[in-house]
């Protein structure tokens, strides 16, 4: 009896036209290009117009993936979003890819894990297919993080930027899985240190800070992400039986290069053999790991039957990591 599994058939991105550079940043805070680069390895970020919201953003990376592929998706019956700037608190942006592409009879829902949101997306896709509750399922990653970053506060304006992701995750019969192996985990505690302020304006008993915009104590959060995926990455290989000379990519949440060259070196890990969608994109949370992907099959860097390691963290402060063989 053949066993259903989940396999990734296709990506697609999106990122906005208007760029804003490190020289135009230059212009708005007292920071300079230099500074940026040596900082975080961020040359320039994508800005949503206006009139561009994250539903626009993930429709327009829907779009790109049917282009670049010969597959469907009016026959998808889960789409999940991962994002922290929906359009609204409901409805969901997933409904709204929903209604773009009418497909007919599917599930909708967005899920919120911060820039680990989309390794989450991934791994509930994958656990809906393995179970035979789902057959093919939308996974799709977007920000409009420019309309939430306070442009005066020059510790965060510098990072962040708007994109998203999609991939096309279906489900595949009598073949080898592709999913080998997940973990997750969470400190809430550290929650106090990225967050976005809402209806609530205390967490765990102090007062929050900004009206609507992200906050972040760069320092914390660096600590977290270096700590945590120095630990979580060889306990991971370790645990699914493979060591860290099998893994082909590794492909980290692109927050910020220097806490990548970090963990590189912590882990004995090449940077050259991480990839990163920082550089010309920002950090767009749930949807880095997406543009990473297709930037390195641009490249001619990511093939078929590659062993890549997805690794997201931030807000919550949580962190997910799935390993797994790449199928497109």
């Amino acid at each position: 009896m053949s066993t259903a599994v989940a396999h990734i058939t296709a990506i697609g991105t999106y990122a906005p036209e208007k760029r804003l550079t490190n020289h135009d940043l230059e212009k708005m805070v007292n920071t300079s290009h230099d500074w940026i680069v040596q900082r975080t390895g961020i040359h320039e970020r994508r800005i949503a117009s206006k009139e561009q919201f994250t539903s626009d953003l993930c429709i327009a990376a829907v779009h790109d993936l049917l282009d670049r592929y010969p597959v469907t998706i009016h026959d998808v019956d889960m789409i999940l979003v991962a994002t922290s700037t929906p359009d609204f608190p409901f409805p969901s942006v997933a409904s709204q890819i929903q209604a773009a592409f009418q497909i007919e009879r599917t599930g909708v829902l967005d899920l919120s894990a911060a820039c680990a949101g989309f390794v989450y997306g991934l791994q509930l896709a994958n656990a809906l297919i393995s179970s035979g509750m789902n057959r093919k399922v939308l996974v799709v990653g977007g920000e409009v993080l420019s309309k939430v970053t306070d442009f005066t506060d020059r510790t965060t304006c510098v990072l962040f930027g708007d994109a998203a992701g999609a991939v096309l995750v279906e489900q595949k019969e009598g073949e080898e899985t592709s999913f080998l192996y997940s973990t997750n985990g969470t400190d809430g505690k550290g929650g106090i240190y990225l967050y976005r302020s809402g209806l609530s304006q205390h967490m765990q008993g102090k007062p929050l800070v900004g009206k609507g915009n992200m906050v972040q104590n760069g320092r914390e959060v660096y600590k977290f992400a270096v700590d945590t995926l120095s630990k979580e990455v060889p306990h991971l290989l370790e645990n699914a039986g493979y060591s860290i000379d099998d893994l082909d990519w590794f492909v980290p949440h692109s927050a910020n290069l220097r806490i990548l060259e970090s963990v590189c070196k912590r882990i004995n890990f090449p940077i050259e053999k991480t990839l990163f969608s920082g550089t010309y994109y920002g950090n767009t949370s749930s949807a880095t790991i997406p543009l990473a992907l297709q930037i390195a099959l641009k490249e001619g860097k990511l093939q078929k039957g590659d062993l890549i390691l997805l690794s997201g963290f931030g807000g919550g402060l949580t962190h997910s990591h799935l390993l797994m063989k790449w199928t497109v």
